[in-house]
C-alpha cells in the first residue's frame, strides 16, 4: 500500500494572535488574466456573529506556481451598521466585469435569532470591478428591488458561499438559500422554518436580477451550481447542497434555475452532524474523438507526459447519436470526509452527476481538521498540438488544532485526482510509469 499523496499547499489567510479569524473561502479563476481571486470573511473571532469585513488576495498563475499579492480589505463591500458575510464572486466573460455578491447582516444579530423570531435583518448586496479586482465600485443593495415583499416569507437567507457561474447563454447565476417561514408561534416557538436552496440570476449582464423557485425538498442549505452538458445533447443545471440529513442533497433544473425538480439524497457524499459547506465545479470531459467508437462503458486512458501535471486524459464515450453529441460535463466535489466531524478534506469525481450513485472517491488532500472549501477549474497549456491538461485549485479552511486556524490553497491536476482515487474507480489507467 503506497503512502498518501497530498498536493502542495500554501497558506493565504492565518488566524491572528488577537483572535481575528478568516473564514468562508471563495475562489475565482479568471483565464483572461491567468489570475486567481481568493476571498473570505475577516471575523473578530471565529463566531458567525463576529463577522466583520470581506478581504481578498489576488494571485497570478505562472504555469508552475502562483504569485500572491498581499491581503487587502474589499472596502466598498460594506453597509453601515452591518457585517459582511458569504462572499460569492462571479465573472462575466462577455463584459469582463467581476461581481462580488455578499450578504450584509444587521449588527451582531445571529442567524438563530432570525430563525426563532422570523425577523429578517439580512440584505442582498454586491460590488463590481472591471479591472480584475484592483478597484471596486460602490456597494449596491438589491434587497428591495430583487426580493421585495418575499423577504417577509424568509426568516433569513444567504448566498453560496463560494463561486457563482455563467452559462453559455450569458446568464449569471448566484447560488443561494432561504429559511422559509412555515408558520409563526407554532408549538411554543415564535416561528418554524425550512431551508431551501435556489439561485439569483441575471440575463442582462448584471444590470437586473431575479430569483427562481426553490428546491422543493428535502431540506437544502448552502449550495453551489454546475451547468451539465450530457452526451445526448441535453443540458441540465445541477445543484449540490448542504443538508442536516447525514448526506448531501442534489437537485436538477431543466430551465437554467427557474424551477428545480424534487431533490435527491446523495448517500455517497456524507455530511457531519448539521452538515458542512462543500464545493462543486464542472468541466468538459477531456475527450479524444475517434471514428466509429461505440463502447458500452466509458473508459479512461491516462497517458503521462514527462511531468504528471502535463498528462492528458482521454475518454472513449458511449454515444448512440453522434449528430446530437455534446462533450459531457464531469463534476469535481470537495468536502470533509468524516461522517461525524469536520475532518480530512476530500475530493470526489462524478462522470454522470445526475446519478446520485455516480460519485467516486475520496482522495483526501488534507488530513486533519478542515471545513469549508471552494473549487476552481483551469486548463494548463501542454505540448504543441496536444490538448490542454485539466487542473483544479482548492481554497479551504484547515488547521492542526481547529478547522479555522487558516485558509489554504492547493492546485492539482485531473491526472493526480484519478491516480489517487480508490481503485474501485470505473477507469482504466494504461501505460503508467
Amino acid at each position: 500500500m503506497r503512502s498518501p499523496y497530498f498536493p502542495a499547499r500554501s497558506v493565504l489567510f492565518h488566524k491572528e494572535a488577537n483572535g481575528v479569524t478568516y473564514r468562508v473561502p471563495a475562489l475565482l479563476y479568471v483565464p483572461r488574466s491567468s489570475s486567481f481571486l481568493a476571498f473570505c470573511e475577516e471575523r473578530l473571532s471565529p463566531s458567525d456573529s463576529q463577522a466583520h469585513l470581506l478581504v481578498m488576495r489576488r494571485g497570478t498563475f505562472y504555469r508552475n506556481y502562483v504569485e500572491w499579492e498581499d491581503m487587502r480589505v474589499v472596502g466598498t463591500a460594506f453597509l453601515a451598521g452591518h457585517r459582511s458575510m458569504n462572499p460569492c464572486p462571479v465573472y462575466d466573460e462577455f463584459t469582463g466585469t467581476l461581481f462580488l455578491f455578499f450578504i450584509a447582516v444587521l449588527g451582531h444579530t445571529s442567524e438563530s435569532y432570525q430563525l426563532v423570531t422570523g425577523k429578517n435583518v439580512t440584505r442582498l448586496c454586491y460590488v463590481s470591478s472591471t479591472d480584475n479586482g484592483d478597484t471596486w465600485g460602490p456597494v449596491t443593495d438589491l434587497t428591495k428591488q430583487v426580493i421585495g415583499d418575499t423577504i417577509k416569507d424568509w426568516a433569513t437567507f444567504a448566498l453560496g458561499p463560494g463561486h457563482g457561474i455563467q452559462l453559455k447563454s450569458g446568464r449569471l447565476l448566484i447560488p443561494a438559500y432561504a429559511y422559509h417561514i412555515d408558520c409563526k408561534q407554532c408549538f411554543g416557538q415564535l416561528s418554524q422554518t425550512t431551508p431551501r436552496a435556489f439561485c439569483f440570476h441575471s440575463d442582462t449582464h448584471g444590470r437586473t436580477w431575479r430569483f427562481g423557485e426553490a428546491v422543493p425538498g428535502p431540506e437544502s442549505v448552502e449550495c453551489q451550481m454546475v451547468s451539465v452538458d450530457e452526451e445526448d445533447g441535453t443540458n441540465v443545471l445541477y445543484c449540490n447542497a448542504r443538508s442536516p440529513l447525514g448526506c448531501r442533497v442534489q437537485a436538477l433544473s431543466l430551465d437554467d434555475g427557474a424551477v428545480f425538480q424534487e431533490g435527491q439524497l446523495v448517500q455517497r457524499l456524507v455530511e457531519p452532524r448539521n452538515g458542512c459547506h462543500g464545493s462543486i465545479v464542472g468541466f468538459p470531459a477531456p475527450i479524444h474523438l475517434a471514428s466509429n467508437i461505440n463502447t458500452t462503458t466509458p473508459t479512461i486512458t491516462t497517458t503521462p507526459a514527462q511531468s504528471p501535471s502535463l498528462a492528458t486524459t482521454h475518454l472513449s464515450p458511449n454515444r448512440s447519436n453522434p449528430q446530437n453529441f455534446l462533450t459531457p460535463t464531469w463534476v469535481v466535489y470537495s468536502h470533509p470526509t468524516w461522517p461525524n466531524s469536520r475532518k480530512d478534506l476530500g475530493v470526489f469525481l462524478s462522470l454522470f452527476p445526475r446519478d446520485p450513485d455516480s460519485w467516486s472517491g475520496p482522495w483526501v488532500i488534507y488530513e486533519g481538521p478542515s471545513a469549508y472549501s471552494d473549487l476552481a477549474y483551469m486548463e494548463l497549456s501542454s505540448s504543441p498540438g496536444a490538448p490542454p491538461a485539466v487542473a483544479f485549485a482548492c481554497l479551504f479552511e484547515c488547521g492542526t488544532r481547529t478547522a479555522y486556524d487558516e485558509i489554504s490553497f492547493s492546485i492539482f491536476t485531473l491526472y493526480e485526482l484519478i491516480d489517487n482515487l480508490p481503485q474501485s474507480m470505473p477507469f482504466r489507467k494504461d501505460n503508467q510509469s
